[in-house]
């Protein structure tokens, strides 16, 4: 019973807070405002708060623009997580875009839908993000493509690293900082979830959105670890691949790391 009513606030809050933002972020995104990055950034305070997620930093975001925010990617948790953290906007697949409630909240977020599959479309997606980056906007790639089960790092997928290189073109920088990050979900009611538990929080493929999503509310507290690694300047001269190659190691024992200190 009182699950059922812990989902019950959580989604009450999340609604009412929607509808009442929504219209203002929509003319804030049609003129321009700078009020557009900042809603997105209270939604998702509040979101963690009301939902229990206590959300840790280690490391420092970049303060250098433009970024390029590499992450893994296991839920749909991880934007209300890294969305806390700073005012962010997000590169996701275009099926999300027609995705009941979470469509709309990834286009109030102001996000970049992208085509994965779509080879051909790969230079114009990445134009896109480039013209964002250029713009000051702060923009987080899932390069796994998809999301795990928590407890590892997929292999990131290359062609929308094009981007930094795109945005040296179209903005007077001669540089694009690319900053590795790690999301870790490490404890449920202040028990380490461990390896075999973490699909708790972790929403792989494979599973259902609508069970794992009233599983993960009814927990009312799951702590989530945001780890920011060094920087990668990507210069002219930079390699895609490499940048991708050296990004998913950093990510990689940046998880680790985060892992082992809190289990």
């Amino acid at each position: 019973m009182i699950a059922r009513l812990r989902v019950g606030f959580v989604a009450f809050v999340l609604v009412a807070m929607t509808l009442t933002l929504w219209p203002l972020q929509a003319v804030a995104m049609r003129r321009g405002w700078p009020l557009r990055k900042r809603l997105p950034h209270l939604w998702h305070v509040v979101a963690c708060f009301v939902a229990g997620v206590k959300v840790t930093v280690s490391g420092e975001p970049a303060a250098g623009r433009p970024l390029l925010i590499v992450s893994n990617h296991q839920s749909w948790s991880d934007i209300m997580v890294l969305g806390k953290v700073m005012p962010l906007c997000f590169i996701a697949k275009a099926e999300v875009e027609t995705w009941p409630a979470f469509g709309l909240l990834a286009r109030l977020q102001r996000t970049v839908f992208v085509e994965r599959e779509a080879r051909g479309r790969t230079g114009r997606h990445a134009s896109e993000v480039a013209t964002r980056l250029s713009e000051g906007d702060a923009m987080v790639l899932f390069a796994e493509g998809t999301t795990s089960d928590g407890n590892e790092v997929l292999p990131f997928r290359t062609a929308l690293f094009g981007a930094a290189q795109m945005a040296l073109r179209d903005s007077a920088s001669k540089s694009v900082l690319v900053q590795p990050v790690a999301v870790a979900y490490t404890r449920a009611n202040g028990l380490p979830l461990g390896r075999y538990h973490r699909p708790l929080a972790a929403w792989p493929g494979n599973v259902e959105l609508s069970p794992h999503l009233l599983d993960f509310l009814r927990e009312g507290a799951i702590d989530a670890t945001v780890a920011f690694g060094e920087p990668i300047l990507f210069t002219e001269t930079s390699d895609r691949k490499a940048v991708a190659r050296q990004s998913e190691a950093s990510v990689r024992r940046l998880l680790a790391v985060a892992l082992r200190a809190r289990d």
